[in-house]
């Protein structure tokens, strides 16, 4: 089955790290990869999967007889999901091909929509979309309206232009090291959740505050990096290793900080989480899962099984 999707591309989320490196627009009209992006693997484990009519039986009649779901779609950077080949042609990406695998394993189309992060959420609730995603990690605060099935685990690192040696190539594993620093990172996110709630941590060490600069655009915020108005970027575990690895970024990766969750977000109440939840567990059972993480170079981030709604850790 073909999974139809709608893309409503804003400029905003035209930049891609890579991308903004090299100073590129948005992409090029003619299909053909903007320079500086990154080609995106080959391989297609997606491609065999099949309808398993008892996860589709879980899905809402109603939901089955449309045989579509509206999903708000958050595309960012490699590996979770981004624009190899320009925003006139699909996103790629680990994201992805997980939405995809489900969507055929549950027998149904994608109705994919771009939008910002940050109005994702909200939006679930006022009913614009079905499902989210953009690696939504799963924490208390988020728990409280909006429900989660999982299918990785990523989490929190940071990452500083390669040779600076304000952190001495030190793992982050304290907010203190970052003190007198200038953190950027991704509007609505963890990220910003974790430095705005800790900010206290240096006065209490005596020292002097860190300054958080917040983005809309991953693209803009390695700019912000590479031009030194911002010293370290706190994002995601697999986003900043990946970038890292490419050296046109010339970045260095800190290390993970704190492991998270990540899944699927729906409305609270959602009919659409048992679904959801055996479909994972159906790509992960039957090798699907492993064969798309091990594509995208993520199978640090692989879970044993899927959850709807587990404790929080953040």
């Amino acid at each position: 089955m073909k999974l139809r999707t709608r893309l409503h591309r804003a400029a905003a989320l035209a930049l891609l790290p890579l991308l903004a490196l090299t100073a590129c627009g948005s992409g090029d009209t003619d299909g053909t990869a903007p320079a500086g992006a990154q080609a995106a693997p080959k391989d297609d484990p997606v491609a065999d999967v099949r309808k398993v009519d008892a996860v589709a039986a879980l899905l809402p009649a109603d939901v089955r007889k449309a045989g579509t779901l509206r999903v708000g779609s958050s595309v960012g950077f490699p590996p979770g999901a981004y624009y190899p080949n320009g925003t006139d042609k699909d996103p790629e990406g680990q994201d992805i091909d997980i939405a995809d695998a489900v969507a055929k394993v549950l027998g149904i189309e994608l109705e994919r929509q771009d939008a910002s992060f940050e109005t994702i959420l909200p939006a679930l609730g006022s009913g614009k979309y079905d499902v989210g995603t953009g690696n939504f990690g799963v924490t208390a605060e988020r728990l409280r309206t909006i429900d989660f099935v999982t299918y990785i685990n990523d989490g929190q690192g940071f990452a500083v232009r390669k040779g600076d040696t304000k952190l001495g190539k030190k793992k982050i594993t304290d907010l203190v090291q970052l003190c007198g620093l200038t953190i950027g990172t991704g509007a609505g996110t963890t990220f910003e959740a974790t430095l705005t709630a800790e900010k206290g941590v240096c006065a209490k060490a005596g020292r002097k505050p860190y300054d958080v600069k917040v983005y809309a655009e991953n693209g803009a915020t390695l700019t912000a990096l590479q031009q030194g108005r911002i010293d370290v970027i706190m994002s995601t575990i697999n986003g900043l290793r990946h970038q890292a690895s490419q050296p046109a970024s010339q970045t260095e990766f800190l290390g993970e900080f704190h492991r998270l969750d990540v899944g699927f977000a729906f409305k609270k109440g959602s009919p659409l989480t048992k679904g959801f939840q055996a479909a994972v567990n159906e790509l992960i059972k039957d090798g699907t899962y492993t064969r798309i993480l091990e594509k995208w170079g993520t199978t640090a981030s692989a879970i044993d099984a899927s959850e709807i709604n587990p404790r929080a850790h953040l």
